[in-house]
């Protein structure tokens, strides 16, 4: 079965929606965030179209993308809670709620990038640019060379280089 044209994106979605959005109650135990990441998981096939042999390959695929927008979702708002709590106890913060939204929204993509990141080269690249070490103190915290202190920065920001360009396709 292939979405490519719209006659089959809809027999996907007449097939798979309930489905998956049930799936997604049990995992999230919310109807509306449930119904809102298979909107979105349909989306994203409308937009990346894939090719399934059977309906078993449809709800696997279905599955592991309902998986992994259940496990972003659950990070995002992680941060979100973790980004109010800083700014309730600051009391001069004279941010809209449209920019406490956008903060959370880069915060989150940039938490994203650093995932996909090797937990080495991540934990490199934020100890240099969060923490403010020197080379020699990353290099030294973590038992590495300062020449591979700057391998890591350069993968580092290859990888987040091509992971932006990415986002922005």
């Amino acid at each position: 079965m292939s979405p490519t044209d719209s006659s089959n994106i809809n027999t996907l979605y007449q097939e798979h929606h309930s489905w998956l959005v049930r799936l997604l109650i049990n995992k999230l135990n919310c109807p509306f965030d449930a119904a809102d990441l298979a909107q979105d998981a349909f989306i994203r096939l409308i937009n990346h179209p894939k090719s399934f042999d059977n309906l078993a390959g449809a709800r696997h695929y279905l599955s592991r993308m309902a998986n992994g927008m259940s496990i972003d979702l659950w990070r995002k708002r992680q941060l979100e809670q973790a980004y109010l709590a800083a700014i309730s106890t600051n009391t001069e913060s004279t941010l809209t709620l449209e920019q406490q939204h956008i903060i959370i929204e880069t915060l989150f993509q940039i938490d994203k990038q650093l995932r996909s990141l090797p937990h080495k080269v991540a934990n490199t690249f934020i100890a240099v640019n969060i923490e403010g070490l020197t080379y020699q103190q990353v290099a030294t915290k973590q038992g590495i060379s300062v020449s591979s202190v700057k391998n890591y920065l350069a993968i580092a920001m290859v990888k987040l280089v091509k992971l932006s360009c990415a986002d922005n396709d």
